[in-house]
């Protein structure tokens, strides 16, 4: 069987680390060309860069600040100078601090604003301009159940911006749906990742999770891997009539307000 993205051009973005790493090294795997986005994580960038040339794959990392429009740009011309095309963009990049509305903090808001939904939209704007012209192009937003009622102590300010992306994510699946552009989200629950055990000790860590799989219905948690299977299947042609649609990938939660999206 051909590799479901042989040739394809990549861009992840956050992906030396996390869901946006896993989601990367998925795609190299299906023959993808990978451009490895990073801000701070050099050294970790380029262990996952050595990663996919070790499984005959390609890649090339580049630092690039997603909140920051100037620098977004440039990424995405290296990108378009290395391979003339960029075929699929997922923007992972983001950052999340705790926080409900009684502990409103307008600082850690605005990051969050700026990296996860401006960052987002920075992203897509440089991609798109490329897409459009060749009439194709999968976009892959990564959102949260935070977003869509799950009831996650703490997580008032950062599921406000991953609402932001789920409603993005559905007009532009209506905007560039006539230059065949497929737009989705994946909406993941609590996944096994350093942004949220970073720091924690064995103990602590099985304790979460244990605490965890009492919210949910198959009784396990999600690892990075769970969330990039589906983004190798949107990334592919067999989701090519798959548009405007958030999958969640939660495992059956039941704590939340709501299932409707």
């Amino acid at each position: 069987m051909s590799p479901r993205l042989k040739d394809r051009v990549a861009v992840v973005t956050g992906s030396s680390r996390g869901i946006g790493r896993e989601i990367a090294l998925a795609f190299a795997k299906e023959g993808a060309k990978i451009c490895i986005n990073y801000v701070f994580s050099e050294e970790e960038a380029r262990k996952v860069v050595q990663e996919i040339i070790s499984i005959g794959g390609e890649a090339i990392m580049i630092k690039a600040d997603v909140s920051n429009k100037q620098e977004v740009e440039r990424m995405f011309e290296k990108v378009m100078d290395r391979y003339s095309r960029i075929d699929i963009l997922v923007n992972n990049a983001g950052v999340f601090y705790q926080g409900s509305i009684l502990s409103f903090d307008e600082e850690k808001l605005d990051t969050m604003w700026r990296v996860n939904v401006k960052g987002t939209i920075y992203c897509i704007l440089e991609a798109v301009k490329y897409m459009v012209k060749r009439r194709y192009g999968k976009i892959i937003n990564i959102s949260s159940t935070a977003a869509i009622g799950t009831a996650s102590p703490e997580t008032t300010l950062y599921a406000i911006t991953k609402a932001a992306i789920i409603a993005l994510t559905k007009r532009l699946a209506f905007e560039l749906g006539a230059y065949g552009i497929n737009v989705n989200a994946i909406a993941p629950s609590f996944v096994l990742t350093n942004m949220n055990i970073g720091g924690k000790s064995i103990e602590e860590i099985q304790q979460i999770i244990e605490k965890r799989k009492e919210t949910v219905s198959l009784k396990r948690v999600a690892e990075p891997i769970d969330i990039a299977n589906a983004a190798v299947f949107l990334a592919s042609d067999e989701s090519s009539l798959i548009t405007g649609q958030i999958i969640v990938i939660d495992g059956g939660r039941i704590d939340y307000l709501t299932h409707s999206v």
